[in-house]
């Protein structure tokens, strides 16, 4: 007879650990080792466009933030690192809140996790807005989540999508983000 066994680790493994990693509900996931010119330059243009939209919102510009690249503690076993996030309330160095949006630019090493695990982890999370960005079709998938869930706004290649953030209202124009 075999016993099946699965490690799970929590915060404190995850804070020893070399290199780049995510933690989901207590399984390590190895990140691809460096994201590509194109990965990066559309991270940020649309990290550049939304810091730019959010500083002629009154209400927005002092509270939110853009960041590229951060952990997020979701839980004591759940790290994640999206491309590109907006939070849209007052935090520390380190991320534990919900943010009002993440974007992340999908690869092919990154399809799986993105579409699937992540896009339920975010879901379940609460998480206003999810856009999912291929850069290799020049399209965007817009979800915004109600209390079903998320549900799919459109695709967008070319077009501008209008994101209603807390007392922000934010647009991005999906023309500007390609390499």
């Amino acid at each position: 007879m075999v016993l099946a066994y699965q490690e799970y680790y929590t915060l404190d493994d995850y804070q020893q650990w070399e290199g780049n990693w995510e933690l989901i509900a207590g399984m390590p996931y190895a990140m691809a080792p460096l994201p590509t010119v194109t990965h990066q330059t559309v991270a940020f243009n649309v990290a550049a466009m939304i810091k730019e939209k959010l500083s002629h919102e009154k209400n927005c510009s002092d509270v939110c933030c853009i960041l590229m690249d951060t952990d997020w503690h979701v839980s004591n076993d759940t790290i994640v690192r999206p491309d590109v996030m907006l939070v849209c309330q007052e935090i520390d160095e380190k991320v534990l809140v919900t943010p009002e949006l993440i974007i992340e630019v999908v690869s092919s090493s990154s399809t799986n996790r993105d579409e699937v695990m992540k896009f339920d982890l975010y879901q379940r999370a609460g998480l206003p807005y999810y856009i999912l960005v291929y850069p290799e079709n020049r399209l965007a998938k817009v979800y915004r989540n109600d209390s079903q869930g998320f549900k799919k706004l459109g695709d967008y290649c070319s077009e501008t999508v209008k994101l209603d953030i807390k007392a922000c209202s934010l647009t991005i124009d999906f023309a500007s983000i390609w390499r």
